[in-house]
């Protein structure tokens, strides 16, 4: 691309940046905690938004009982698709759906407060800040093209909201749908780094059953809690060794284990006959998640050998699978790097990243995709996930250029 329509393409950015952040702060005000995942409300709303910016937007509801197998209440999925003529097909991919905001906040989590340069609430930075970035990357596209910009090929806006519990009803069903085939895809991501890999993820959920009995004669009851202390100690035991094993992806790191949420018990006076907690293992790209599941598995029967009365009941939660790297990816990469240091006047790295997305659904499906949107260098300074979840909008304002930029590289003819 030229320098001349670059300037172009800045320029219809910045004349509609007020506007993205007006429609950044709708998506904001309005919940999409998962759970409950109830979210196809704010689909339709955003399905609006869109229609009244000229998007013709497809809704596609996931079946009401497939929606309630994943646990969640109710998904639609939005497709926009502008057509610029022959060539690549390219899908931008956003999630909607958040975590629940806790306790925490010194700004309200769905006002959209903006505070010195920021913008403050659940989502704002994972993901609905690129649903902004790639609606407005896409019109910016559009403007252009009408006024005379040689582009070929089509663009999709996939905005889906299962991202939080694997993505399955998001871009898994898009794909195995076959309501798109994409030749590339960006997903949503940060702005100092284009994400290529990142790791997979295992969760498990353990129930350990014994029997209950009064408090003042324990040893009539078979103690589930005592039992999962020991299961629950011998896995961190088993987490303790991961630091020693690094991917050869920069970026990711290590594996890692992590217990995040436990119950059970029925009362303070009674011997507890049932603890279930949950775990999350987070699997670098060189791990075969069959032998990562099945290390966790015996570990736990190793732990329960010392109580031979508990039982227990393992059950799959997720298995998200890394993202690698495809063929064809380097020529989307590229894009993204060199529209990056126009903007941002720095080249930023290739690398992975030690978390999972729905990103690896378009790989799994055979699409190159890379993570390229609005946002800081790490989680950590968005506080995703976070009380104070917060996105710089000059970070927005700049992505924006960027992914228009790449894209329109690779629909050149």
């Amino acid at each position: 691309m030229n320098p001349a329509d670059a300037a172009r393409l800045d320029a219809q950015v910045e004349a509609t940046f007020d506007d993205s952040v007006k429609f950044l702060a709708e998506l904001v005000k309005h919940p999409t905690d998962t759970p409950p995942g109830d979210n196809a409300a704010h689909a339709e709303m955003t399905a609006r938004l869109l229609e009244a910016r000229g998007f013709a937007v497809e809704r596609h509801p996931v079946p009401a009982a497939l929606v309630k197998s994943r646990g969640l209440a109710a998904v639609t999925n939005l497709i926009v698709r502008h057509r610029f003529g022959d060539g690549p097909v390219i899908a931008l991919n956003a999630h909607g759906d958040v975590v629940p905001p806790g306790e925490g906040w010194s700004h309200p989590p769905y006002a959209a407060e903006i505070a010195d340069g920021r913008m403050f609430g659940r989502g704002v930075a994972v993901s609905k800040s690129d649903f902004a970035t790639y609606a407005f990357a896409l019109e910016a596209l559009k403007k252009l093209a009408a006024g005379g910009l040689p582009l070929a090929g089509t663009v999709e806006l996939h905005f889906t909201y299962d991202e939080e519990v694997g993505g399955e009803l998001g871009p898994g069903w898009i794909l195995a749908q076959g309501l798109s085939k994409p030749d590339f895809a960006i997903g949503a991501g940060f702005s100092y780094a284009v994400i290529t890999a990142h790791n997979g993820c295992l969760h498990l959920e353990v129930t350990v059953r014994g029997e209950s009995a009064h408090a003042a004669v324990p040893e009539t009851g078979v103690d589930a809690l005592k039992a999962s202390v020991d299961v629950m100690t011998a896995l961190y035991a088993l987490g303790e060794g991961f630091a020693a094993r690094k991917s050869g992806v920069p970026g990711i790191g290590s594996p890692t284990i992590n217990i995040g949420r436990i119950e059970g018990g029925i009362n303070t006076n009674v011997v507890p006959d049932r603890v279930r907690f949950s775990l999350d293992r987070r699997m670098i790209p060189e791990e075969d998640p069959v032998a990562v599941e099945a290390q966790i598995r015996d570990t736990i029967a190793g732990a329960l050998a010392a109580h031979p009365k508990a039982k227990v009941e393992i059950r799959r939660l997720l298995l998200a699978r890394a993202l690698k790297p495809l063929p064809g990816l380097p020529k989307l990469v590229e894009a993204l790097q060199e529209e990056a240091a126009r903007v941002f006047g720095a080249r930023p790295p290739a690398q992975g990243v030690p978390l999972y997305t729905d990103a690896r659904l378009y790989g799994e499906a055979g699409v190159p995709i890379a993570l390229f949107g609005a946002g800081p260098r790490t989680i950590l300074e968005a506080n995703a996930k976070r009380p104070d979840e917060n996105l710089v909008l000059e970070d927005l304002r700049r992505a924006t250029k960027v992914v228009a930029g790449a894209v329109a590289r690779l629909l050149s003819p």
